[in-house]
């Protein structure tokens, strides 16, 4: 970076972020996902701030294992019927271009402004594989998700949530009122979401609390208890699926963390060890 300013001065900028990690396993010979998209949605500010951020390169890996995660339950979903993908904070994510979809599928991407209007201005003569709709929303608007919740859930039978790299910047609270008002949907089916032990939260606080601007949210949702936290709110856990065996499964999982991964895990128990999964939540 130019000056001595934190290298995350927006929430948009993670979006940036995460994009170069997607084109650079995409540029790889035996690549996982292929995301054409990436490398121009990242743009020079997102390799800027990768370059700043040698730290996360080492976990370049965390990143690719949630992408083909999140892939997979999609995928999954998809084949068990369901007819509406509602994104939230669905950031440069470019699912509705590159993944095999029913072109029957209604996909919802929900985000701020600002970060929607940029996606469009880059890819907004491309076609996507779906219906494909865009929603300009803060999500802490509570009432104006709630009703954008209800008239979703009055156009679909069986819908899936997504919520990538979300969770992780509300407060319990928050995280635990979006969970009941998505429930509040009777459409609303299933929910793909991803979560970090309060281990891993510790872990990484020392560095983003210096690479966040101020007006960036900190990261703060690391419930004890995982997935279970979302019970009270309706949903239970359906399956999880660890960054750390998923890595190792796809060979993408440095050597010096491959004991750690190898030994057994409980979701809801990981307390102060470093852990992160992709959970698959359904309607209790």
């Amino acid at each position: 970076m130019s000056d001595n300013r934190p290298s995350i001065q927006h929430i948009s900028d993670t979006a940036r972020w995460a994009a170069v990690y997607r084109a650079k396993e995409t540029e790889r010979p035996d690549a996982l996902f292929r995301d054409p998209y990436a490398r121009q949605l990242a743009g020079e500010r997102g390799e800027q701030i990768a370059a700043a951020l040698p730290f996360h390169e080492q976990h370049s890996w965390s990143w690719v294992s949630r992408t083909v995660a999140f892939d997979r339950f999609i995928a999954e979903q998809l084949r068990d019927g369901v007819d509406m993908v509602v994104n939230l904070a669905a950031g440069l994510d470019m699912r509705p271009f590159r993944m095999e979809l029913p072109k029957a599928l209604t996909w919802v991407e929900v985000d701020l402004p600002g970060i929607l209007d940029y996606k469009e201005e880059i890819f907004g003569a491309e076609k996507p594989l779906c219906k494909l709709e865009r929603v300009r929303i803060d999500l802490a608007d509570v009432d104006g998700r709630r009703r954008l919740f209800a008239g979703l859930g009055r156009r679909s039978q069986k819908a899936l949530v997504l919520s990538e790299g979300l969770m992780i910047y509300l407060e319990a609270e928050e995280a635990g009122a979006l969970a009941e008002d998505l429930f509040n949907v009777r459409a609303f089916q299933s929910w793909v979401l991803d979560i970090a032990s309060p281990g891993l939260l510790q872990m990484l606080l020392p560095n983003t609390d210096m690479e966040f601007g101020e007006g960036v949210a900190k990261l703060k949702f690391a419930p004890a208890n995982g997935p279970d936290f979302f019970r009270p709110y309706g949903w239970g856990t359906v399956r999880v699926d660890s960054l750390g065996k998923t890595a190792a499964e796809l060979k993408r999982l440095p050597p010096e963390l491959e004991a750690m991964v190898a030994m057994p895990e409980n979701p809801t128990q990981m307390g102060p060890i470093p852990w992160s999964g992709v959970c698959l939540l359904g309607r209790v």
